[in-house]
């Protein structure tokens, strides 16, 4: 994991969950892997074990991370296909609804939305 900035907006043991999966999705957790241990995380970033503890616990209840008694915790098999099923139905629920509305009070086009970089885009 890298240096973080922990926001104020949500409760640190979500935004470390919310790192584990980022990472699942971006392929850098992949199945069989191991997560870096309580103590260590806890340490590297000076959080309660507590609260480390807390966001795998999140993570194994969803089952995208199993225990494994004196080894750690593991991501399991189909890990990624959950998450990005999960994160697809809870951005059309929650966060494309107001990215729509955005575009419409904006008056973008689809032209404009998908060449950002080309003729609309910063020069």
């Amino acid at each position: 994991m890298n240096a973080v900035e922990w926001s104020d907006s949500a409760p640190i043991y979500r935004q470390l969950k919310e790192r584990v999966v980022a990472m699942m999705l971006d392929g850098i957790l992949k199945p069989g892997d191991a997560l870096p241990s309580v103590r260590q995380v806890a340490a590297e970033y000076q959080l309660n074990p507590i609260t480390v503890s807390r966001a795998y616990q999140e993570l194994a209840d969803e089952q995208l991370v199993e225990k494994r008694r004196g080894l750690g915790m593991y991501v399991t098999e189909g890990a990624n296909a959950r998450l990005l099923q999960s994160e697809r139905e809870r951005f059309l629920r929650e966060e494309w609804p107001l990215v729509l509305e955005r575009i419409q009070r904006l008056g973008l086009n689809i032209e404009e939305l998908m060449d950002p970089k080309g003729k609309w885009g910063p020069k």
